[in-house]
């Protein structure tokens, strides 16, 4: 008996290291691994109810200060749902991975599933703007690469689409409401996604990267994950949060860090350093940042 358990365990932790061998299964490794072993320090406050007042900084490090309007003010301080709280897919159902977040943001999931990963940060980027009456500012480049702004859509114009070419035409009445503002962003989701973000917006260096920015992967499908809080310490070493929304289109979550989860959830990014984050991994990290 003793034999069989002896030779079970030498297979075991033999499959284990042929995993690692593979990105996708050291994936599944490190996930292992942070399930079996806990963190030095509980950074959530389950009490917290923003991402500020949720997640707790590691020692040594503190949140630098923001300017109250700006963008990185906006999410840093998003609302977040009840700790516990499960990633639910549009259609209601749970989505099967629910060890991968540490908090579910407020944002809402249509019915309809269209706000999937890029879709969702494009509706966090648009509201920010529409609160902060800078609507004019609202726009989007599609994958072929025409741009469709909030204003051009609220006056009446409509995109034709054939092919790859896109016209505009004025097809319906002025409408500046909300409702038909979440009309126009079905739009967007429809027409744009990882690929063209990451043709449309600037890239950023990892050493210059902040609140706001998304670590980007273009693809049909690709993936994009966006920072919402960052810490220093005294020696100018930088952590930070990532969120993401995902398909099929479900809650937007942030997300744990199985590579390091004495510092879970936050992240070290390095330059030319592959990225794993639960649902991604990015072998060439690309950061880029909303106009």
């Amino acid at each position: 008996m003793k034999k069989i358990l002896s030779l079970t365990i030498i297979a075991l932790l033999a499959l284990f290291l042929l995993l690692r061998t593979t990105t996708k299964g050291k994936q599944y490794t490190n996930q292992i691994e942070a399930l079996i072993s806990l963190p030095k320090e509980n950074l959530i406050n389950k009490d917290g109810k923003t991402i500020k007042s949720r997640i707790k900084p590691p020692k040594g490090y503190e949140r630098n200060t923001i300017k109250n309007n700006s963008f990185q003010y906006y999410l840093r301080n998003y609302k977040l749902k009840k700790h516990g709280t499960e990633i639910i897919n549009y259609d209601g159902s749970k989505y099967f991975a629910q060890d991968w977040h540490d908090a579910i943001l407020e944002v809402p999931v249509p019915k309809n599933g269209l706000q999937q990963c890029a879709d969702a940060l494009m509706r966090i980027r648009s509201e920010y703007l529409w609160d902060q009456n800078r609507k004019d500012e609202i726009g989007f480049k599609f994958t072929s690469g025409h741009y469709c702004s909030w204003k051009q859509y609220a006056a009446g114009y409509r995109p034709k689409i054939k092919g790859d070419k896109v016209s505009f035409y004025k097809t319906a009445r002025p409408d500046y409401s909300k409702t038909n503002f979440y009309k126009y962003l079905n739009l967007i989701y429809t027409y744009a996604g990882t690929a063209s973000l990451h043709n449309e917006l600037k890239k950023v260096k990892i050493k210059d990267i902040r609140i706001g920015d998304m670590l980007v992967k273009p693809g049909f499908p690709g993936h994009i994950e966006i920072i919402v809080d960052e810490v220093s310490n005294k020696k100018g070493e930088k952590l930070f949060l990532l969120a993401q929304g995902n398909t099929p289109a479900q809650s937007v979550c942030l997300l744990k860090n199985f590579e390091d989860t004495d510092i879970s959830p936050w992240y070290n990014f390095s330059s030319n350093a592959p990225v794993y984050t639960p649902s991604y991994y990015f072998e060439k990290p690309v950061f880029v940042r909303f106009k």
